[in-house]
């Protein structure tokens, strides 16, 4: 990626809003321990449906569990493992598409698997390989790299075919440059931005995946830390405590709705008619 690229994002105020917080989310992830002011797992009844105070900034849970700690701690599972199989996924697609747009001989094999694994909707998919795998972040990641493969590999070799009939693609075939060079060198680099965008937009839907899984139960198991599964314990108490239900679905929409607005500010630099928008908002 250019610095002419991360300039242009850089003044988008909402992707920069945007990459602040998940930058945020994340570091906040990875010092959970020394960021959270309880232990989320510490169950004491004594102290169930407390409300906001120095010890529990955000109140507790039915079990007496501090909520603001459980939400930190989720970060690790809801947004850490979604960020996992956004590249692995991401990684599997990039080979496939580079190969499908490279190599002639097997494009055709590749385009056609992709072609029946787009034939069925992520989400049944998912579903479905969750449910014969059984329950478990690992089954949803396999289940998700799995239902989305298909599309990076499809959307890889979309942007790879453009750049394979210029001139100094042609021009580093003939004067006997391997195949492998001129992918890691000419190719790649040209994709990255798209590759960065594509990811972006993605992230969203894998954590709206796993927290949808885990709140009806396929996912993620109790006692762990994960925001679905804070949705799930929450609404057996909507009549008693509905304010349980806040805290989580409003972490999952600003995580969602913040890679999102990244995705979109990236994708808006990748446009051609990115400067003159710009020029027509200013």
């Amino acid at each position: 990626m250019s610095k002419n690229f991360f300039k242009k994002l850089l003044k988008d105020k909402l992707a920069f809003i945007s990459l602040i917080f998940i930058l945020t989310i994340i570091l906040a992830g990875i010092f959970a321990p020394l960021v959270a002011p309880n232990d989320p797992y510490a169950v004491n009844l004594d102290n169930k449906l407390l409300s906001f105070s120095l010890t529990y900034p955000l109140g507790t849970d039915h079990l007496g569990r501090c909520i603001a700690s459980r939400l930190i701690y989720a970060i690790r599972i809801t947004v850490f493992y979604a960020l996992l199989a956004m590249v692995i996924t991401v990684f599997i697609g990039l080979i496939l598409g580079l190969t499908a747009s490279f190599f002639k001989s097997i494009r055709g094999v590749i385009l056609r698997v992709c072609d029946v694994l787009l034939s069925f909707p992520s989400e049944l998919m998912m579903l479905a390989i969750v449910g014969f795998l059984g329950t478990g972040i690992e089954n949803i990641i396999i289940a998700a790299i799995i239902s989305k493969v298909a599309w990076y590999t499809r959307m890889i070799y979309s942007f790879t075919i453009n750049h394979m009939d210029k001139n100094y693609i042609h021009y580093s075939k003939v004067i006997g440059i391997d195949s492998k060079t001129i992918i890691r060198k000419h190719l790649f680099p040209l994709i990255l931005s798209d590759i960065a965008m594509l990811a972006t937009l993605n992230v969203g839907s894998i954590i709206l995946s796993i927290s949808a899984l885990s709140f009806l139960g396929l996912g993620v198991q109790a006692p762990s830390c994960e925001w679905g599964i804070m949705l799930n314990e929450a609404k057996e108490l909507m009549t008693i405590d509905p304010y349980m239900m806040i805290p989580p679905g409003l972490m999952i929409l600003l995580v969602v709705l913040s890679f999102n607005l990244l995705g979109d500010s990236i994708r808006d630099i990748l446009d051609p008619t990115y400067t003159l928008k710009v020029k027509d908002n200013s």
